[in-house]
């Protein structure tokens, strides 16, 4: 019989994307997924140990969702979740709750499963935790060959060879300064000057005006795709990941770094100057050590992975041991 499992889904499109990995990882014969879509009010920005065991900070419309025949799992992907997890597990003692990331001490106890990336060992350990290297993503093969499918035309008359270039920009107190931007733009010049080729290249909201147009300035005469913040056409992110020869990627964000490395593909590293945090660079650090990445260096411009990286295999295979 079916496990009943729901998933709930809110407006962080990053911990959206690892649940979704997760989903499509799971053997189909074993679970009945079903999604439950919040939408919240401002009284979710409260504290977990205020909105404890209940529904506040959800929408009448939301709340409606949550009622029996209660399910057997309940994926819980941020801590703006967990209030809804527990309140489900008060409801019905029996069903098992997972938590993508550490949920926060409130309740943690409550949960049978907490899937925590590697580099959140520096937390106090519980029986509950499995560490993954990076974080789940939706980069299959069967996704590549997709969008290679589906973009591959629009990049035919680029020279080759193609390097992505992906790039995220500041985070928490620690902005996404000119000088690093300034330092991204010459690693890439020095890259394309030894392989040639076009970038295929990406901003985000994050990465500044400022530090983009710097950046843009300096790549001019590399022949390019582009898809920058604020552009109104159709995203090809995945196309990049799809038709890129290489990928180059800033490490601030720990899911555009594990996408790129479920490519399978030459995957470099930007770590800039003063700018990334000691979780960072243990993440960083894992992908080389492992070899999923390289450092963005002319030393290691011939980086071969060793395989590709998907931690949404690992965290389904620790559900189903459920």
């Amino acid at each position: 019989m079916k496990k009943v499992l729901w998933v709930l889904i809110d407006n962080r499109m990053g911990s959206v994307g690892q649940a979704r990995g997760i989903i499509q990882q799971l053997n189909d014969n074993h679970f009945d997924i079903i999604e439950k879509k919040i939408e919240y009010t401002k009284l979710s920005g409260l504290p977990n140990f205020v909105r404890g065991r209940t529904l506040m900070g959800l929408t009448q419309d939301s709340k409606k969702l949550f009622k029996a025949p209660w399910p057997n799992m309940v994926l819980s992907i941020s801590r703006r979740t967990v209030p809804v997890a527990r309140y489900i597990k008060k409801e019905n003692p029996q069903t098992q709750l997972i938590q993508i990331m550490h949920p926060g001490e409130t309740g943690l106890d409550e949960f049978s499963l907490v899937l925590l990336p590697e580099h959140d060992k520096d937390k106090p350990f519980r029986k509950s935790f499995r560490y993954l290297i990076g974080a789940p993503h939706r980069v299959t093969p069967k996704v590549l060959d997709e969008a290679e499918a589906k973009w591959a035309e629009t990049f035919k008359d680029l020279p080759k060879p193609l390097t992505a270039v992906i790039v995220g920009g500041a985070i928490k107190d620690r902005p996404f300064t000119l000088e690093n931007a300034k330092g991204l733009a010459d690693k890439i010049l020095d890259f394309k000057k030894k392989i040639g080729g076009s970038i295929l290249i990406t901003t985000s909201r994050r990465t500044g005006e400022n530090a983009q147009k710097l950046i843009m300035e300096a790549l001019k005469d590399i022949p390019a795709h582009t898809f920058l913040w604020g552009d109104k056409n159709e995203n090809p992110y995945l196309g990049y990941l799809a038709c890129a020869d290489n990928i180059i990627v800033t490490g601030d964000s720990v899911s555009m770094t594990s996408e790129a490395c479920g490519t399978s593909k030459p995957v470099f590293v930007f770590e800039g100057k003063s700018w990334l945090t000691k979780k960072h660079y243990r993440f960083i650090h894992a992908l080389y050590e492992n070899r999923y990445a390289a450092p963005l260096d002319m030393r290691y411009i011939n980086f071969k992975p060793n395989s590709s990286l998907n931690a949404a295999i690992d965290a389904a295979r620790e559900i189903e041991r459920l």
